[in-house]
């Protein structure tokens, strides 16, 4: 037996029955009907026979009681003659009998298998070819191919000029906004909005955690932190190169402002999560410097628990307990404070490589420098503000346009980043504010690769790489399946299918 889909054999078996089916049912359609015209040809011949006896008998002037005379006998032997001889014989073409699958309900899967085998050798069934071709009729096969060509292929966006110019007019909306709003880190309206906004939150959660309030007199957020300082110690929270709190020398140039962002176990992301719990069970602390990843031993440190799954949760929410506590600076800031990195910035310090600025420095030490003066979690938050107003104006006025410019149904007019048009005006919409940013950036900079990070969005940029990679795999694979949109269709089948069941 060959090596092949079974559910498909049986589907081309089940195809050939259902065909032979409707071939009898023609076959036994067209011997009706031949029945039928015989049946209606000899039912006229006997009623002109009928017809011709009564005229026969009444030329006689023979009624009930009158005998037969032999010559009208005669001529009525002969009439019955003629009818016989002109009746139509029922000529019916024989008609075999279907042949059956064996099934029943008590019948593997195997064993049925095995009786497609059977009947498929018996009828001469190509259980190899293609079931799009053999199970779909040509109507039915254009249609899916018009479809998968319309829902499921990878496509390029077929915008306008209109699209183009909404989509570089909301780019340069978020892009001022940018420019004048946020600035500088610590300077800007907006940056400061999100540091009373990142305070706010840290009171939030020091009071669900128990903190009954500050004293009067006293900073409420300063209160919160050196709260949750008190009940989130952690064993990677170390500060300094050498001293009482510092790594011996094995981290260079480890201080207070950029502790955080050289500890892996202070980043507000999966990669901050593993770290944290893994240096609290294996009682390390990890840092990356030097473009590496460096660990050490630390004191003995035991998480709470009675058995591991405890453990982790402990350490997750010592991790969170320990963010929050880090997040708007520490209890003893005099002014800002240095607070947690933007998720996944800590990464650039792996690129220890290139010669910037009068001192020749690396873009790990520019990075650290940047994170340095303010470059952090709240200054992102501010960041993330005219890229979020550029992204929900572009998907606004692309819905605007799809329902009252096209004439298309609400339902049609969902801003999914799937649309080809929609994707590709959000990329020219953040490539626009990416270009205002940078061009903002370098004037204002005069060449110092500091001040140039310092006023660079990189949310923006960010944003603008992960639109700019769909669109160049969508420019590469266009015409190709969309294994991402068949996997959503199926779902919903499977999905109404279940519904219906």
């Amino acid at each position: 037996m060959k090596n092949r889909n079974y559910h498909v054999s049986a589907m081309l078996v089940q195809k050939h029955q259902l065909d032979n089916s409707e071939s009898k049912m023609t076959e036994l359609d067209a011997a009706l009907n031949t029945l039928e015209q015989n049946q209606t040809y000899n039912n006229n011949a006997l009623d002109q026979a009928l017809a011709e006896l009564d005229g026969l008998l009444g030329e006689e002037g023979i009624d009930s009681k009158v005998a037969v005379t032999v010559d009208i006998t005669n001529e009525l032997d002969d009439l019955l003659q003629s009818v016989e001889q002109a009746r139509i014989q029922p000529c019916v073409p024989y008609l075999s009998t279907l042949d059956l699958l064996e099934f029943n309900d008590d019948m593997s899967w195997e064993e049925y298998q095995y009786y497609v085998e059977k009947y498929a050798l018996r009828n001469a069934v190509d259980l190899d070819a293609d079931p799009f071709k053999t199970l779909m009729s040509p109507m039915q096969r254009i249609e899916l191919e018009k479809r998968i060509e319309e829902e499921l292929n990878i496509k390029n966006a077929q915008c306008d000029k209109y699209d183009y110019l909404i989509a570089g007019t909301c780019g340069v909306i978020g892009g001022l906004i940018d420019v004048f709003f946020v600035g500088m880190p610590g300077e800007g309206k907006l940056t400061n909005i999100a540091d009373n906004s990142v305070n706010l939150a840290v009171e939030k959660f020091a009071g669900a955690c128990g903190w009954e309030g500050a004293r009067e007199g006293s900073d409420p957020t300063k209160s919160a932190i050196s709260f949750l300082e008190r009940n989130y110690k952690v064993n990677y929270d170390q500060a300094t190169t050498f001293g009482c709190n510092g790594t011996d020398g094995a981290v260079n140039n480890l201080s207070p402002k950029n502790h955080h962002l050289k500890s892996l176990g202070h980043s507000p992301d999966l990669i901050g999560l593993f770290f944290s719990i893994l240096n609290q069970f294996t009682s390390t602390s990890s840092f990356i410097s030097n473009g590496q990843i460096i660990t050490i031993d630390t004191d003995d440190y035991e998480l709470k628990g009675g058995n591991f799954i405890a453990k982790v949760f402990s350490g997750f929410v010592n991790w969170l307990g320990h963010l929050f506590s880090d997040m708007a600076g520490s209890s003893g800031a005099s002014s800002r404070g240095a607070g947690i990195p933007i998720p996944f910035y800590n990464l650039l310090l792996l690129f220890d490589v290139g010669e910037f600025g009068q001192h020749k420095q690396s873009f790990a030490t520019v990075a650290t420098q940047v994170f340095e003066k303010g470059y952090d979690m709240r200054h992102g938050i501010a960041m993330a503000i005219p890229v979020l107003i550029t992204e929900l104006l572009t998907r606004l006025m692309w819905v605007t346009k799809q329902r009252f410019y096209h004439k298309k149904q609400w339902k049609e007019c969902i801003p999914s980043v799937n649309n080809p048009e929609l994707r590709r005006m959000l990329l020219v919409a953040h490539g626009s504010l990416c270009l205002i940013d940078t061009g903002d950036a370098a004037l204002r900079s005069g060449g110092d690769m500091v001040q140039f990070l310092l006023r660079t969005n990189i949310i923006g940029w960010a944003r603008f790489g992960s639109l700019a990679l769909k669109e160049v795999y969508a420019w590469h694979n266009s015409g190709h399946i969309n294994a991402d949109a068949v996997d959503e269709y199926l779902e919903s089948e499977y999905r109404k299918m279940l519904r219906q069941v």
